[in-house]
């Protein structure tokens, strides 16, 4: 008896033990822990779910659509909660077109809680896939930047990644505008996963829809000239801007070699730059109507003050001459630009002085960023004053030792044409529905200054280097332009250069400025014979498509 009351008083204790043990468990786990578990528990029933913001819409001038979002579905899984990861894994596989042991390997990794199966799928295969059923898998809506014109201005709208954010060009600088803010969604889920109440939601909102100054045909259209005069050249690039000189806004800025838009992620480097606005070169002789514009403005000569000229000149420890050999002339000013003389110009620039030179050309804005609203825009090389040497006033004058980009160069001489008001070139027209931007502008040359240097651009198409830019039916001012290139090793390379021409048409009421460059041009490295028959294509079409009415109906051709 009393063996069975110590046994009985023995499993009571054990009891009471085991139960002030439980006790202080709970009491431990409702007192010290309790936080962390609410937060686990709150973790695996309560989520909150990002809703990415849909991005603006790019468009072109007319309305055209250069960027635009599609909506896609991307499918995520949770593999702790998959029961079959062989099975789930051939059937996603299969719908999706996906590797099935790519997505068996993701399905396996019970460490994880969520891994994306395919970012951005084709809606209609995930919705078969969804009708599934399958315990593990989600959805979620996702937008996918989509480039309709493909490589049409490529370099210029850029590129918007995976996760919508703008990686190059417009997409990259305006990324604060197009992107929008996005929205939450915080959810009950059960245990399965599936939401099943919503507790708190705040709508995204869209990113705003950007109205460009370009131009999709014209932009097209420069596009195409350039591929076919890098063929016919077989050059290593080429480049043109199409300016409107009234406003300062950008109708085409083609780069090419181009590239698909939608296939940036795999496009080589080098080709993605915008060169227009982040690439230099030396301009050459199209630089020199900075220098003849200067000692004009200066009240040093008028077009027909007359020089007499040798064929070469001696310049501290350089002799220059002219492009073609020739006796010693006398030459007007006027001629000097026409016929692209050396020696001419570098006299004009003498008389002018180092101080004024470099005054100039600070004031037509080289050295110094256009403020164009495109992303790594470079100011150029233009050395300080203080760094001249003895030879500098006889190279910079004719646009040698001095860097800029094409930009620069098309609103330099979108001052000439704009009565010698220099306005800030720019691409975006409107933010969203609001009004059209402002644009800064100074004037740099009096009315009566910039209209003599555009009457002496004319004579250069008309007798002179720029013959072939000729467009019937328009009177074309402009200037051409061979320059060597830099050597890496030092000097200048002896077999690579850049050709260009610059025009502005109609020249009695300008209304466009065209910029081309041709990039190591092999056969010929003249800019009058291989940039300005692509400026003539280019401003034939555009004349013709804006429906701007001719100022020199006499040289039309003549119909039977």
């Amino acid at each position: 008896m009393k063996l069975a009351n110590r046994r009985i008083r023995l499993v009571l204790a054990v009891f009471a033990v085991a139960f002030l043990a439980m006790f202080a468990r709970a009491a431990w786990l409702q007192g010290v822990r309790a936080g962390s578990y609410e937060r686990l528990a709150s973790g695996q029933h309560k989520a909150t779910i990002v809703e990415p913001a849909g991005r603006g819409t790019i468009f072109d001038r007319t309305g055209i659509q250069l960027a635009i979002g599609r909506q896609t579905t991307t499918v995520f899984a949770d593999p702790q909660l998959i029961r079959d990861p062989q099975s789930t894994a051939e059937t996603v596989a299969r719908v999706l077109k996906l590797d099935p042991d790519q997505v068996l390997a993701e399905l396996s990794d019970r460490t994880h809680g969520f891994v994306y199966i395919k970012r951005k799928a084709d809606p209609e295969r995930a919705a078969i896939l969804k009708k599934a059923g399958i315990l593990g898998l989600g959805f979620t809506n996702e937008e996918q930047r989509v480039y309709p014109l493909d490589h049409v201005g490529a370099q210029v709208v850029g590129y918007a990644g995976t996760d919508n954010h703008g990686l190059a060009g417009l997409e990259l600088g305006l990324e604060h505008r197009l992107s929008g803010e996005p929205g939450s969604e915080t959810v009950i889920r059960d245990p399965a996963g599936q939401a099943i109440d919503v507790l708190h939601s705040t709508p995204a909102k869209e990113g705003k829809s950007i109205t460009l100054t370009l131009d999709h045909t014209i932009q097209a259209q420069a596009e195409a000239v350039l591929r076919n005069t890098i063929d016919r050249w077989h050059a290593k690039g080429a480049s043109a801007v199409v300016l409107d000189p009234r406003t300062g806004g950008v109708l085409a800025m083609a780069v090419e070699k181009g590239y698909d838009a939608n296939r940036f992620p795999i496009v080589p480097k080098d080709r993605q730059r915008n060169r227009t606005v982040t690439d230099i070169y030396e301009p050459g002789s199209t630089f020199k109507v900075v220098t003849v514009s200067a000692v004009l403005s200066e009240g040093l000569v008028t077009p027909s003050t007359a020089f007499t000229l040798p064929y070469s000149i001696h310049v501290a420890d350089r002799i220059i001459r002219d492009a073609h050999p020739r006796g010693t002339e006398r030459l007007t000013v006027d001629q000097i630009l026409s016929q692209s003389s050396n020696v001419g110009t570098i006299t004009l620039a003498e008389k002018l002085g180092a101080d004024k030179l470099s005054e100039w050309i600070s004031r037509f804005g080289f050295g110094h960023l256009t403020g164009i609203d495109f992303p790594d825009e470079t100011p150029g090389i233009v050395p300080p004053l203080a760094k001249w040497s003895g030879s500098t006033i006889g190279t910079l004058p004719i646009g040698h030792g001095i860097a800029i980009t094409p930009v620069q160069m098309a609103a330099a001489y979108g001052t000439v044409a704009n009565d010698g008001v220099w306005l800030q070139p720019h691409l975006v027209d409107r933010l969203g529905s609001g009004a059209r931007r402002d644009v800064k502008s100074r004037r740099v040359l009096t009315p009566r200054v910039s209209r003599q240097v555009l009457r002496m651009m004319e004579d250069v198409v008309i007798e002179g280097t720029g013959q072939e830019a000729k467009v019937p039916g328009y009177k074309v001012a402009g200037k051409t332009g061979t320059a060597a290139k830099p050597d890496p090793q030092g000097g200048y390379s002896t077999s690579k250069y850049v050709a260009s021409f610059v025009g502005i048409v109609p020249a009695t009421n300008p209304r466009l400025v065209i910029l081309v460059t041709v990039d190591e041009p092999a056969a010929s490295i003249w800019g009058g014979v291989v940039a300005a028959p692509a400026f003539q294509q280019i401003a034939g079409f555009d004349l013709q498509y804006l429906e701007i009415p001719p100022d020199d109906p006499s040289s039309l051709p003549s119909t039977p």
